[in-house]
């Protein structure tokens, strides 16, 4: 199976910090013959590493409970320094679905909690460490897209026959 995989989790270096978040369980499913396709919607969009820190603090699922991306209109997502840097994410979040689409993922594995990437639960905007229920803008465009997203929490059981 083909898998788009946040790029960080195989170890490349492009989180906001500038470091990477390897895991090892989502690196090992290419020895199983999946092949991992890495994805960085931040960068995708322009953003550098390291950046200032991100969250999102307006989405369509705050109001509907879904996790719809709609358009980037419906979406705010600022740094700590209060920067709106929603078109980057929206731009990144585009690029990087049309890219796992080319490859012809089924699934994708995304870093839990990011507001690109998170799936189910993300920081609430305040930027005080608060989670809440929700999607990252990449993690929601993929749904919408009809591609399983998961985070490297999840269980990979079913994925071990390769």
């Amino acid at each position: 199976m083909k898998i788009a995989v946040s790029a960080c989790l195989l170890g490349e270096t492009c989180r906001y910090d500038g470091r990477s978040k390897p895991c090892a369980r989502v690196q090992e499913l290419a020895a199983l013959g999946h092949e991992l396709v890495p994805i960085c919607p931040e960068v995708a969009g322009g953003l550098p590493t390291p950046r200032t820190p991100c969250e999102i603090v307006q989405a369509p699922w705050m109001e509907s409970g879904k996790a719809r991306a709609a358009n980037e209109r419906s979406w705010t997502i600022l740094d700590a320094s209060g920067a709106d840097r929603t078109a980057a994410y929206a731009r990144g979040a585009q690029a990087e679905l049309a890219r796992a689409k080319e490859a012809g993922c089924e699934l994708a594995i995304l870093k839990a909690k990011s507001p690109s990437c998170g799936s189910g639960e993300v920081y609430d905007g305040t930027f005080s460490g608060t989670l809440v229920p929700g999607w990252g803008i990449a993690a929601a465009a993929f749904r919408d897209a009809g591609i399983t997203v998961i985070d490297e929490t999840a269980d990979f059981s079913r994925l071990a026959n390769g």
